[in-house]
């Protein structure tokens, strides 16, 4: 029992290192930057329409406006 639990704990740590090492990071090459400045390419797809929507959205659910960064919230527990 002790012998089947052992073995399956490492296989389930060596399916999980073998899925973290699927993930991988690609640098972005100075040619491509200028595709990834376009309008379409940024957060909301270059429709301010839709961001602004978007915007009251999140600011009518947390009571508050703007903090809409990283570190933003409306309760004011971050």
């Amino acid at each position: 029992m002790l012998r089947a639990v052992r073995s399956m704990r490492y296989i389930v740590i060596l399916l999980g290192m073998l899925l973290l090492t699927g993930c991988s990071m690609k640098t972005v090459q100075p040619w491509e930057k200028g595709t990834l400045a376009k309008k379409s390419m940024q957060r909301g797809g270059g429709n301010t329409l839709m961001v602004k929507f978007t915007h009251h959205i999140y600011f009518s659910k947390e009571a508050s406006k703007g903090g809409g960064g990283v570190a933003g919230g409306g309760c004011g527990c971050n």
